[in-house]
């Protein structure tokens, strides 16, 4: 059952959004060749406490830490360890805050130095994908409808999309309904409402769509190992279009990357 949230809520969960934003726009200065991902991990643990807000992914489920940290051929739920990144890396971190009562949540996957031009394309469509999904999340529209839009585009560049994992509704639970895949079609699944909050986030494969679970009940691999793109984003619905609660622009800003690929989404100016 969706549960719509008032612009109040709206509001107070954009500030949890912001939490992560903020913590992900940190992080991006960190990520480089030879760093840890347990090491990125106690960094965003003790900045999203200093902003008054409590580590949503902490014990989550029984999940051990802060942040999912996946290298590579990790599509999500990689856990943080002590083997540095190398040059040539990738690296998705999702990451999620709890503040007033609500989450916000949503993911980012770094380039570590150089990487290879294919890599760097995969990370492109499927950040690409993520906008492609968040336009058809309007008021009217069904489930189905984004993940065909996601589906489309990014299988018409050959990538695999991953089908075992999707977004969320999102509020004071991490996972709300509705669940967000990233395929499907249109005009299929529940139809979306003023006010409802979800997570949308294309995990895209540079090879196969088909994936593994690794035994210690968390880390997900892509199938032929080769590498795996996570962008999130949350979005809600406002006066009957998408409306973006969190942000890429603290990571733009850290990075020195000026983009305005969020302005359509956005019914007033982001105070950064």
């Amino acid at each position: 059952m969706i549960k719509p949230k008032t612009r109040e809520e709206i509001e107070i969960m954009r500030e949890s959004a912001l939490v992560v934003s903020k913590t992900l726009g940190m992080l991006a200065k960190e990520v480089k060749p030879g760093v840890t991902t347990l090491h990125l991990d106690k960094l965003a643990e003790d900045f999203i406490r200093e902003q008054g807000a409590i580590p949503g992914f902490l014990g989550l489920y029984d999940f051990p830490n802060t942040l999912c940290m996946s290298p590579n051929s990790q599509v999500v739920h990689g856990i943080p360890n002590n083997t540095p990144l190398q040059e040539g890396d990738i690296i998705s971190i999702d990451c999620g805050a709890i503040k007033n009562d609500f989450y916000g949540d949503h993911a980012y996957t770094f380039p570590v130095g150089e990487i290879a031009p294919e890599t760097q394309k995969l990370l492109d469509i499927t950040k690409e994908s993520l906008y492609v999904g968040i336009r058809e999340l309007k008021v009217g529209n069904r489930v189905g409808d984004v993940g065909f839009a996601i589906q489309n585009f990014t299988e018409k560049h050959g990538y695999g999309v991953v089908r075992e994992l999707v977004g969320h509704g999102l509020g004071k639970k991490m996972h709300e309904d509705p669940e967000m895949p990233n395929y499907g079609r249109r005009g299929r699944g529940k139809k979306f409402i003023e006010g409802m909050v979800v997570a949308i986030e294309p995990m895209t494969n540079l090879g196969t769509h088909k994936i593994r679970q690794h035994n210690d009940g968390w880390t997900i691999t892509t199938l032929d190992d080769k590498p795996s793109a996570h962008f999130e984003h949350d979005v809600a619905i406002v006066d009957g279009k998408p409306e973006l609660l969190s942000t890429f622009k603290y990571i733009y800003d850290a990075l020195g990357i000026e983009s305005n690929e969020e302005d359509e989404f956005r019914q007033k100016p982001l105070i950064l």
